[in-house]
């Protein structure tokens, strides 16, 4: 059974294409593709329900949470904050989009700006779950999944141009 998902969205710039709906349409997709996996693997359920929070976020406030939590002085695409699963099974995290850098990304990358944004969504729903990229391997696996995940909602794979693309770096 696919976790129960609670959702809460935060603008703190505006964004108009990015309307709540489309937003939690993507994090389900994410949990599903993540529950997919997961049970096509084998794996017990790791977490039965799953609370995220989306921020977006202007470039100003985006610099600033990257250089307080990474020590980085520029704004990033995407920040998550992983909170782990707590004893009732509950998987959370918040999720930081920098929609200028989104913007930015997009067009640098020849994407429409729905596509970029989907995929950093995922990105950090998968990060919110507990995936990570640091070591190659893992690093493999998360893109093979957000790359599946994507698919099944009709995105173009995101590293087929680009290998050493990564969200959030």
């Amino acid at each position: 059974m696919v976790p129960e998902l609670s959702l809460s969205v935060q603008y703190a710039t505006p964004v108009p294409e990015l309307p709540r709906w489309r937003l939690r349409r993507w994090v389900l997709q994410a949990v599903s593709g993540v529950h997919k996996d997961e049970t096509e693997a084998g794996m017990p359920d790791r977490f039965r329900a799953v609370s995220l929070t989306i921020r977006l976020v202007d470039a100003d406030e985006g610099r600033r949470l990257n250089h307080e939590f990474r020590q980085k002085d520029y704004a990033t695409n995407v920040l998550t904050f992983e909170y782990g699963i707590d004893p009732d099974g509950m998987a959370g995290g918040d999720i930081v989009l920098c929609v200028p850098v989104l913007h930015s990304e997009a067009a640098t990358q020849k994407k429409t700006v729905l596509a970029h944004a989907a995929h950093l969504t995922v990105h950090g729903v998968l990060h919110a779950l507990g995936y990570d990229h640091i070591d190659p391997e893992d690093a493999t696996d998360m893109e093979a999944l957000e790359t599946a995940i994507l698919a099944e909602m009709g995105i173009a794979d995101p590293y087929q141009d680009d290998p050493d693309l990564h969200p959030g770096r």
